[in-house]
């Protein structure tokens, strides 16, 4: 029978491979050069990937929705109702039908689609191309429709699943795929956004998990041609232009870390509000194929009821709310429209659109802002624009659902190219990283992995405390005894310097304790003792190890037992003994393997 683990490593695995000329493979696996070449030529495909699927959702709004060429979805001032309710709702029923083809053409139907984060963490950089593609496709149709989703969430999920299949052509190694993805997901950011620095400590905070020198160079690589050939196919994307910036002075960042922490609070409010729009739709018990349809007619209802800045990603209306201060709404109206957009969004996600908070955490934080602006000065003076802490409330929300302190830090800075407010900035997501990392703990992709009951805080590599199990660790040829043989018996049996532990079996065959055989020894020599049993002198009757505990797992059940070795059973409930592990062995083991990480992490050839 196939195991679990081999069965998930061939789902993401997918099909024969067409491997790379064997001295091709042999040159990249060795040089860093070849690793660098390879991490542009997926910034090459991950641009390319990200300009076709901004290119189809652009269209299709036009088409659907009857914009004027390059007229955003969001900055449109009026909809027809039809067009407003039906588009959406239509969209949902496509989407719907899509997910059920796509689910007959996945290969391991109903598993959760592995991410770039989660791929990072627990499988070595490995994702599956053909789910990717279905995530993409599923995402382009959402935004497509109208739904308030993002498409960075595509963006980098298919460059990950194009770089996971190159790098298993290439037969790299765990650490160089760890790398290679997030590659892929740099160029996708850079290409989004335009904006090469943002998508390279994308990739170092948020899907290789850590900052080190031998991964600058294929990242910023990677980074750099995904922004170039985005460039190259769409054009120079619009920045966001401010007036000038008046000298920031030390009393500026007190609201900013205001904002900062109130930003904080929002985003955990945003991702509880998706979570508990998950759960409602859940016990609506409504078909799970009907759900979009529901939810695009919902989203579609808020675009009249509201505006039609809650549709899609947010592009248009975050420049309309960036653009001339003269002419802008109040505060009544920012609130309304925050919570409409905050709505949108939750019920598109929540009713089955694929897409992601990304670019909504940033349009929130921009009314985040403006609205802290006209509400906060009869508490706190402020000299700064209101375009200002516009770009600082986008950049620390933004962190708090997404993550990545530099990331937004640099985002705010390459969409701006305003320098002063980076320091602002850098406050403020400071701010607002530790508050939520403090009090909630997730960004909005951990805390998914959460509910779904996986332990993951981030992308650092975990996989590999995982693949060390007892079952690896343990010695079988375990020593055994009967538990109601006599003592006397048992010396004869092992004697002193024979074995420091000896797994004692009841009359069925099974567990039953652990001798110590310099304490069996130490029992006094009397009259009675020859009358005494193994039974008598067993230990550890309860502490057992399983075969598919890890290594770390192992190492808490020893201190928790005080015991220097533990019995290995096939499971609880038989108790039929199949190994024995000591905590010198497995301490040994993990301590090797963690060296191991830690200098493939930092560059260091094993």
């Amino acid at each position: 029978m196939t195991s679990k683990s081999e069965s998930v490593r061939r789902s993401l695995t997918g099909s024969p491979l067409v491997k790379a000329p064997g001295t091709l493979r042999a040159w990249v696996r060795s040089s860093e050069i070849g690793l660098v070449l390879l991490a542009a030529l997926v910034g090459c495909l991950a641009g390319l990937a990200v300009s076709g699927m901004g290119w189809v959702a652009q269209r299709t709004h036009e088409a659907l929705f009857g914009l004027e060429a390059a007229e955003r979805l969001s900055a449109a001032p009026v909809l027809h109702p039809l067009v407003a309710l039906g588009v959406p709702a239509l969209g949902g029923v496509i989407l719907a039908f899509a997910a059920w083809l796509g689910e007959r053409w996945r290969r391991v139907p109903g598993r959760p689609v592995v991410d770039p984060i989660e791929a990072n963490a627990l499988h070595g950089g490995r994702l599956s191309l053909r789910d990717s593609v279905l995530v993409a496709v599923q995402n382009v149709i959402s935004n497509g429709c109208g739904a308030s989703v993002g498409l960075e969430a595509g963006y980098t999920q298919i460059a990950a699943g194009i770089a996971s299949r190159l790098g298993l052509s290439f037969e790299l190694r765990r650490s160089d795929m760890r790398v290679l993805v997030g590659c892929a997901a740099a160029a996708a950011i850079a290409a989004a956004f335009g904006a090469p620095l943002t998508g390279a400590f994308y990739a170092f905070e948020l899907i290789i998990g850590t900052y080190a020198i031998g991964s600058l160079t294929p990242v910023v690589t990677a980074a750099l041609a995904g922004a170039f050939v985005a460039r190259a196919v769409l054009g120079v994307q619009t920045v966001i232009t401010l007036g000038p910036t008046p000298v920031v002075t030390p009393t500026d960042y007190l609201p900013t870390l205001g904002l900062g922490l109130i930003c904080a609070g929002l985003g955990i409010l945003i991702m509880q509000g998706v979570t508990l729009i998950e759960a409602g739709v859940r016990r609506t018990r409504l078909p799970a194929l009907a759900r979009p349809a529901l939810g695009g007619l919902l989203v579609g209802a808020l675009a009249l009821l509201a505006t039609p800045q809650v549709l899609s990603a947010g592009h248009g209306a975050l420049h309309l709310n960036l653009g001339d201060d003269g002419a802008a709404p109040g505060a009544g109206a920012l609130i309304a429209l925050f919570l409409a957009k905050a709505l949108a969004s939750a019920v598109s996600i929540g009713t089955g659109f694929r897409g992601g908070l990304f670019f909504a955490s940033l349009l929130l934080g921009v009314l985040a802002g403006k609205v802290f602006v006209l509400l906060a000065p009869p508490l706190v003076a402020m000299v700064l624009p209101p375009a200002t802490y516009a770009i600082v409330g986008m950049s620390a929300l933004a962190v708090a659902v997404i993550g990545g302190p530099m990331t937004m830090t640099f985002l705010a800075l390459e969409i701006t190219g305003d320098f002063p407010i980076t320091g602002l900035v850098l406050v403020a997501v400071i701010a607002s990283s530790m508050a939520v990392r403090k009090t909630f703990g997730y960004s909005f992709a951990t805390w998914r992995f959460h509910l779904r009951g996986e332990s993951i805080r981030s992308a650092h590599d975990i996989g590999w405390i995982r693949s060390l199990t007892v079952g690896q660790l343990m010695r079988r040829d375990v020593r055994t005894v009967r538990a109601d043989a006599t003592l006397a018996a048992f010396r004869r049996a092992f004697p002193l310097g024979s074995a420091s532990q000896v797994v004692a079996l009841d009359e069925g065959g099974l567990y039953a304790g652990i001798v110590l055989v310099p304490e069996a020894h130490a029992v006094p020599i009397d009259d009675d003792v020859g009358a005494m049993r193994v039974a008598d002198i067993l230990r550890y009757r309860g502490e057992v190890l399983l075969p598919q505990m890890n290594a770390k797992e192992a190492v808490a059940l020893f201190d928790r037992a005080e015991s220097e070795a533990l019995a290995v059973v096939e499971d609880r409930e038989t108790a039929r003994v199949i190994g024995l592990l000591s905590e010198k062995h497995t301490l040994r083991r993990y301590s090797e393997e963690l060296d191991r990480q830690r200098r493939a992490s930092v560059g260091e050839v094993a």
